[in-house]
């Protein structure tokens, strides 16, 4: 179990740098070039990964229905759309964003698809959420009189 907690942590710091890195080419150049670039480094990294220890092409592959591979085209769109906030509200910011738009979709698809869980318990967390994003967009740094 702790190996698999290390690899999610990895995978946390790895998100975490590619969204730095991402803003910040988008600030030298525009996010749909942050974008591209992600995602050739991306598809480069993971092809050779795929080819050397095998499964690049998974079995049923061709028989998925097509809305399985909207994923792609809305990565590029997330990936975009990443680069121009991070540029703008900075790395902390958009992270909270993205996570707490995350963690009320979830709520949401889980209500919509009737999974059994507390109406309150949902509600308090969407509150918890909304409510610690509004506290740390509303501190600001207090200039000291030198």
């Amino acid at each position: 179990m702790t190996l698999f907690i290390l690899l999610a942590c990895l995978g946390g710091v790895l998100v975490g740098l590619s969204r730095q890195l991402n803003g910040r080419l988008s600030i030298s150049t525009t996010p749909l070039i942050a974008s591209f670039w992600n995602h050739a480094v991306g598809f480069a990294v993971l092809t050779g990964l795929g080819l050397f220890v095998g499964g690049l092409l998974p079995a049923g592959a061709a028989e998925a229905p097509w809305y399985a591979y909207l994923g792609g085209p809305l990565g590029v769109v997330f990936v975009a759309a990443g680069s121009w906030a991070i540029a703008r509200i900075g790395a902390v910011n958009s992270a909270l964003l993205i996570i707490g738009g995350q963690m009320v979709t979830g709520v949401v698809f889980d209500y919509i698809s009737a999974v059994p869980g507390s109406f309150w318990a949902n509600a308090g967390g969407i509150l918890l959420i909304i409510g610690g994003m509004v506290v740390s967009r509303g501190r600001r740094k207090v200039e000291r009189p030198q």
